[in-house]
């Protein structure tokens, strides 16, 4: 009878202790994309360069995805340069669950640098949102040289239909949800952009759920100076990881998997 009761006591220890310790997240594996690198310095302004802070953001978005037990891949882990399709074709060998690509935004209207800031969440999808279709335009700028109109166009016409589609969409509410919510907690003043869709070609080649989270405008003065603070760059990975973490547990209800 004795040993029954520890046997018990045992049982109901591991239950708690798991619970507490939350969903197994070995399996579960995130390709994240820090935008840009080398000679693509991406969005310059008051002598600050994207391609460094995303690289700063994306390095504190794997040490909290590894905290929660996930596992995780850089396309990119120094200043390095990576074609289009390097940085999908990751996610697709490696058979991530979601692939994350990390961008900080711009606008060259000088006049409006003050006016225009916001986190925003993209999943790849035509729009006629003039303010996407502009920032989509600059972010593809670097890793579309050389390919005309036509080739654009049957590169975003093949993937545009699809559970991909669907998918990343609700992994780009539940990210960009997860983000305002951790960093309004220290931050109240910071703008919420929303989840919206736009062409960004280097969400096209990964066949798997993908977003591109645009963490800042760099041309705005408060917001640059905001963005290269080190606990605001910890409030922006905590809330992607909370994003992501909500979409896979609702996904696993869903289906199973």
């Amino acid at each position: 009878m004795r040993y029954i009761k520890y046997f018990l006591l045992g049982m109901i220890t591991l239950f708690i202790v798991s619970g507490c310790m939350g969903p197994d997240r070995s399996n579960d594996l995130v390709v994240i994309d820090a935008g840009h690198g080398g000679h693509d310095c991406g969005a310059l302004c008051a002598g600050k360069q994207e391609k460094d802070l995303v690289l700063q953001i994306t390095k504190k978005l794997q040490k909290e995805f590894k905290r929660k037990g996930y596992r995780v891949y850089l396309t990119r882990g120094r200043d390095m340069f990576l074609k289009l399709g390097e940085r999908t074709r990751i996610a697709d060998r490696m058979d991530a669950k979601v692939f994350i690509s990390i961008h900080a935004n711009a606008i060259a209207d000088k006049s409006r640098f003050e006016a225009v800031e916001g986190i925003e969440t993209y999943f790849l999808q035509k729009t006629r949102d003039a303010r996407s279709q502009r920032v989509a335009a600059r972010e593809n700028a670097s890793v579309l040289q050389g390919a005309d109109a036509l080739s654009k166009d049957v590169i975003i016409d093949s993937v545009l239909n699809g559970p991909k589609i669907v998918e990343s969409n609700k992994l780009a509410i539940d990210v960009q949800n997860g983000i305002m919510k951790q960093v309004h907690s220290r931050y109240r003043d910071a703008r919420n952009g929303g989840a919206k869709p736009a062409p960004f070609y280097v969400l096209v080649g990964a066949s798997r759920p993908s977003i591109l989270v645009e963490v800042g405008y760099i041309t705005n003065t408060k917001e640059r100076k905001r963005l290269f603070i080190s606990d605001y760059q910890d409030q922006i990975a905590k809330g992607i990881v909370k994003g992501v973490s909500r979409y896979l547990d609702n996904r696993k209800a869903d289906t199973g998997v």
